[in-house]
Protein backbone atom coordinates (compact mmCIF):
# COMPACT_ATOMS: atom_id res chain seq x y z
CA UNK A 1 0.00 0.00 0.00
CA UNK A 2 1.49 3.27 -1.06
CA UNK A 3 3.06 5.30 1.73
CA UNK A 4 0.83 9.32 2.11
CA UNK A 5 3.50 11.51 1.75
CA UNK A 6 3.12 14.73 3.90
CA UNK A 7 4.20 18.01 2.44
CA UNK A 8 7.61 18.83 4.60
CA UNK A 9 9.23 22.14 3.90
CA UNK A 10 12.31 23.67 5.25
CA UNK A 11 13.04 26.58 6.67
CA UNK A 12 13.52 29.70 4.50
CA UNK A 13 10.81 27.64 1.70
CA UNK A 14 8.46 30.09 0.06
CA UNK A 15 4.97 28.18 -0.89
CA UNK A 16 3.01 27.93 -4.12
CA UNK A 17 0.89 26.43 -2.23
CA UNK A 18 0.52 22.92 -0.05
CA UNK A 19 2.39 20.80 -1.91
CA UNK A 20 4.98 22.99 -3.92
CA UNK A 21 7.22 25.34 -3.05
CA UNK A 22 11.00 27.10 -3.78
CA UNK A 23 14.48 28.50 -2.43
CA UNK A 24 16.31 30.88 -3.09
CA UNK A 25 19.82 30.29 -2.73
CA UNK A 26 21.96 33.02 -3.99
CA UNK A 27 21.13 33.49 -7.40
CA UNK A 28 19.44 30.23 -8.17
CA UNK A 29 16.16 29.45 -7.69
CA UNK A 30 15.21 25.49 -6.41
CA UNK A 31 11.52 24.62 -6.71
CA UNK A 32 10.19 21.48 -4.41
CA UNK A 33 7.76 18.72 -4.50
CA UNK A 34 6.93 17.92 -1.03
CA UNK A 35 10.14 17.64 0.22
CA UNK A 36 11.99 16.68 -2.98
CA UNK A 37 13.61 18.92 -5.44
CA UNK A 38 12.24 18.40 -8.93
CA UNK A 39 13.85 21.99 -10.47
CA UNK A 40 16.84 24.24 -10.39
CA UNK A 41 17.78 27.15 -12.44
CA UNK A 42 19.58 30.36 -12.31
CA UNK A 43 17.67 33.73 -10.84
CA UNK A 44 17.83 35.59 -14.46
CA UNK A 45 16.83 32.77 -16.55
CA UNK A 46 13.77 34.24 -17.69
CA UNK A 47 13.22 31.34 -20.12
CA UNK A 48 13.25 28.47 -17.92
CA UNK A 49 11.25 30.57 -15.54
CA UNK A 50 8.34 30.52 -17.70
CA UNK A 51 9.02 27.05 -18.44
CA UNK A 52 8.41 25.37 -15.25
CA UNK A 53 5.86 27.67 -14.18
CA UNK A 54 4.10 26.92 -16.97
CA UNK A 55 4.64 22.87 -16.90
CA UNK A 56 3.61 23.16 -13.34
CA UNK A 57 -0.02 25.04 -14.25
CA UNK A 58 -0.31 22.17 -16.98
CA UNK A 59 0.77 19.18 -15.01
CA UNK A 60 -1.97 20.80 -12.08
CA UNK A 61 0.76 21.09 -9.82
CA UNK A 62 -0.41 24.77 -9.43
CA UNK A 63 -3.08 27.45 -10.53
CA UNK A 64 -2.50 30.12 -12.41
CA UNK A 65 -3.56 32.53 -9.57
CA UNK A 66 -1.17 30.83 -7.15
CA UNK A 67 2.18 31.21 -9.71
CA UNK A 68 1.00 35.26 -10.43
CA UNK A 69 0.65 35.22 -6.31
CA UNK A 70 3.47 33.64 -5.65
CA UNK A 71 6.30 35.28 -7.57
CA UNK A 72 4.22 38.38 -8.56
CA UNK A 73 4.04 38.26 -12.05
CA UNK A 74 0.54 39.03 -13.98
CA UNK A 75 -1.72 36.36 -14.88
CA UNK A 76 -1.41 37.18 -18.69
CA UNK A 77 2.24 36.45 -18.76
CA UNK A 78 1.37 33.41 -17.22
CA UNK A 79 -1.20 32.52 -19.87
CA UNK A 80 1.52 33.61 -22.90
CA UNK A 81 3.52 31.04 -21.14
CA UNK A 82 1.23 28.37 -20.73
CA UNK A 83 -0.35 28.68 -24.38
CA UNK A 84 3.62 28.41 -25.60
CA UNK A 85 4.35 25.22 -23.72
CA UNK A 86 0.92 23.54 -24.65
CA UNK A 87 1.80 24.59 -28.23
CA UNK A 88 5.67 24.18 -28.65
CA UNK A 89 6.40 22.51 -25.57
CA UNK A 90 9.70 23.23 -23.73
CA UNK A 91 11.78 23.58 -26.94
CA UNK A 92 9.14 26.52 -27.12
CA UNK A 93 10.81 28.25 -24.48
CA UNK A 94 14.96 27.82 -26.16
CA UNK A 95 14.09 28.75 -29.37
CA UNK A 96 16.50 31.07 -31.14
CA UNK A 97 13.94 34.48 -31.56
CA UNK A 98 12.70 35.15 -35.14
CA UNK A 99 14.22 38.58 -36.77
CA UNK A 100 13.61 40.21 -39.60
CA UNK A 101 15.26 39.06 -42.68
CA UNK A 102 17.76 41.41 -44.56
CA UNK A 103 16.68 44.23 -46.27
CA UNK A 104 15.33 43.65 -49.69
CA UNK A 105 15.28 47.80 -51.00
CA UNK A 106 19.48 47.43 -51.37
CA UNK A 107 20.46 50.58 -53.39
CA UNK A 108 20.70 48.60 -56.36
CA UNK A 109 17.35 47.21 -56.01
CA UNK A 110 16.02 50.35 -55.84
CA UNK A 111 17.63 52.22 -58.26
CA UNK A 112 16.63 49.32 -60.98
CA UNK A 113 12.57 49.77 -59.53
CA UNK A 114 13.15 53.54 -60.50
CA UNK A 115 14.01 52.75 -63.58
CA UNK A 116 11.05 50.61 -64.41
CA UNK A 117 9.03 53.23 -63.11
CA UNK A 118 10.31 55.79 -65.01
CA UNK A 119 9.45 53.91 -67.99
CA UNK A 120 6.20 53.95 -67.17
CA UNK A 121 5.79 50.26 -65.52
CA UNK A 122 2.84 49.20 -62.75
CA UNK A 123 3.68 48.37 -59.49
CA UNK A 124 3.03 44.91 -59.88
CA UNK A 125 4.46 44.30 -62.88
CA UNK A 126 7.81 45.32 -61.33
CA UNK A 127 6.79 43.28 -58.33
CA UNK A 128 6.45 40.09 -60.19
CA UNK A 129 10.07 41.06 -62.40
CA UNK A 130 12.16 41.57 -59.60
CA UNK A 131 10.62 39.07 -57.27
CA UNK A 132 9.44 41.75 -54.38
CA UNK A 133 6.10 42.24 -52.98
CA UNK A 134 4.06 44.54 -54.40
CA UNK A 135 3.19 45.94 -50.41
CA UNK A 136 7.26 46.47 -50.34
CA UNK A 137 6.84 48.47 -53.36
CA UNK A 138 4.02 50.66 -52.37
CA UNK A 139 5.57 51.39 -49.04
CA UNK A 140 8.73 53.10 -50.80
CA UNK A 141 6.78 54.97 -52.67
CA UNK A 142 4.86 56.44 -49.29
CA UNK A 143 7.83 56.66 -47.41
CA UNK A 144 9.53 58.62 -50.26
CA UNK A 145 12.21 56.14 -50.95
CA UNK A 146 10.54 55.59 -54.50
CA UNK A 147 8.64 57.80 -56.60
CA UNK A 148 6.20 57.50 -59.46
CA UNK A 149 6.86 59.80 -62.75
CA UNK A 150 4.39 62.69 -63.68
CA UNK A 151 2.39 61.77 -66.31
CA UNK A 152 2.43 63.63 -69.34
CA UNK A 153 -0.64 65.34 -70.75
CA UNK A 154 -1.00 66.14 -74.48
CA UNK A 155 -2.48 69.65 -75.67
CA UNK A 156 -5.01 69.50 -77.37
CA UNK A 157 -5.10 72.12 -80.28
Amino acid sequence: MPQLQLPVFSSGMTLINANLGFVREGDTLTYFYGHLPVFRHCIDDQRSFRMITSQFYVNGSATQSEICRAFGVSPISVKRSVKLYRQKGVAGFFEQPRRRGAAVLTPTVLREVQELLDEGLEIIEIAKQQGLLADTLRKALRTGKLHKPLKKTSKAL
